[in-house]
């Protein structure tokens, strides 16, 4: 990974898993336009490092994040080079090709949950409070209903967003929104087992068949079948196919090239 002059944004690397931290704890961790930035430059510099195999996303302290930080809307990126907006972040994430986990240590507002269902894997610990209170404010979480929608079912939806209401980590994993809830005192053990369970996998399958799901997603299943045809093909020619075959019929771990 890139070193890189950020200021809200924490960034730890440990073997093949790389953590991205929203790192202002005291304000509960806001989607300021600098940390937006700075995790779209994260994102770039994580998917180019060969060696970073898994991503997690999390907040310091007891929060992911509060959401928009409406006193910062128009405030400075910060110090490194503009590289977008925040429906930019949104779509940044539909073309990574590496497994990207959202760890929840509590508190998730407004755009941050445009944020995990953004994700692939969303882990959040039972005491976490989600919600999208925008409608409170007289504003409306319109970027982020895109992202919503894949995930959560359309009424479940329209009820989250137009009261406004704070919802339970449980209920979030109810309508779709979160992969697990696991005790306060378990989450960090568990989103390591995870990325580790994730960091094992082919490289080179995991970046081919990400970026396959996120282009089929865009086509219709009489489109994307003959695509996927192809893919499938193009996935059994890699040497990490080639190994991963040899290693089961040898009855041995495979050793993974990430080609």
């Amino acid at each position: 990974m890139e070193e890189r002059d950020y200021q809200s944004l924490l960034v730890e690397q440990d073997g093949h898993i790389v953590t991205l931290t929203f790192n202002k704890p005291e304000k509960k961790n806001p989607l300021s336009q600098e940390v937006v930035n700075e995790l779209l430059w994260a994102l770039d510099d994580a998917e180019a490092a060969d060696d970073v195999r898994v991503v997690i996303l999390t907040g310091a302290g007891n929060a992911f994040s509060a959401g928009a930080d409406l006193k910062g809307m128009t405030a400075s990126r910060g110090k490194l080079e503009k590289k977008g907006e925040f429906d930019d972040l949104l779509l940044r994430f539909d073309t990574l090709k590496k497994p990207i986990v959202a760890r929840i240590p509590g508190y998730v507002m407004g755009g941050a949950m445009g944020i995990i269902a953004c994700c692939h894997f969303a882990i959040a610990c039972e005491s976490a409070i989600l919600g999208t209170p925008e409608i409170k404010r007289g504003l409306f979480p319109m970027m982020i209903m895109a992202v919503l929608r894949r995930v959560v079912p359309t009424r479940d939806l329209l009820k989250l967003i137009l009261l406004g209401e704070k919802i339970t980590a449980t209920k979030a994993k109810e309508i779709g929104l979160l992969t697990e809830v696991v005790p306060d005192a378990e989450l960090d053990a568990r989103v390591t087992e995870l990325a580790g369970q994730l960091a094992k996998q082919s490289p080179n399958a995991m970046q081919m068949g990400l970026h396959a799901f996120n282009e089929q997603r865009k086509m219709s299943v009489e489109e994307a079948l003959p695509y996927l045809r192809e893919q499938l093909y193009a996935v059994l020619n890699s040497e990490d196919a080639k190994e991963g075959l040899a290693a089961f019929f040898e009855k041995r771990e495979p050793q993974w090239t990430g080609r």
